[in-house]
């Protein structure tokens, strides 16, 4: 018997009775709350994209620090996931849908070698919003909440583990802290990129911003 063979498991047995609950919650759940959380659950992940743009763009006239901290936000979710792509290929986890019987899912269930260790969406929500974190907190708050949102959506529509998605929220933190906290030691390499041709996408940052406002 391979290494391989001995980390493939069935999950079912850590918390599929939690999964089988909530998967019944969302099967009497009113079609729209349904509906809602399907749609969420699908196209959320788009909001997180949005956070970042946003908050490149109040870092236009922000110090160099937080612009680096927010140019690397992106950089940060893909390292995370990459992470979480090596998880999901030594640990083989079958999709709940596919190795419970009788579970409801409201998404067609994954085909079968699109394993269920650890959920992807969860760990690019979270990776993003700790990313995001140390450049605007406020925002981050908010990116935080629609993490969480995206976590539980995943087992509402019964295409994960409660664990799956525990794990992937600590993937993307665990990942995320120290390479956001290392982005801001490029702020020299922003800095004399303001200078150049790429100032107009990088801004100005507080000092001629004020000036120029006066």
């Amino acid at each position: 018997m391979t290494a391989r063979t001995l980390l493939a498991y069935d999950g079912s047995g850590i918390d599929g009775g939690l999964y089988t609950t909530v998967t019944h919650w969302a099967a009497d759940a009113p079609n729209w709350l349904d509906q809602t959380v399907k749609a969420w659950s699908n196209v959320g992940l788009g909001l997180f994209a949005l956070f970042m743009l946003w908050a490149w763009w109040q870092a236009r006239t922000a110090d160099s620090v937080v612009m680096a901290r927010v140019l690397a936000s992106p950089l940060v979710v893909v390292a995370a996931y990459l992470v979480n792509s090596v998880l999901k290929s030594l640990v083989h986890e079958v999709r709940p849908c596919q190795q419970i019987a009788g579970s409801v899912s409201l998404d067609p269930c994954p085909a079968v070698g699109d394993w269920s260790f650890p959920s992807n969406h969860t760990v690019i929500a979270f990776s993003a919003a700790v990313a995001l974190w140390f450049a605007y907190r406020r925002l981050a708050q908010v990116a935080l909440v629609a993490a969480v949102l995206m976590g539980a959506s995943r087992v509402w529509v019964g295409v994960h583990y409660p664990h799956d998605v525990l794990i992937g929220m600590l993937v993307g933190v665990l990942v995320a802290i120290p390479l956001a906290m290392a982005a801001g030691r490029a702020a020299p390499l922003v800095e004399r990129a303001r200078g150049g041709a790429l100032g107009p996408f990088l801004g100005a940052g507080p000092a001629v911003a004020v000036a120029q406002s006066r």
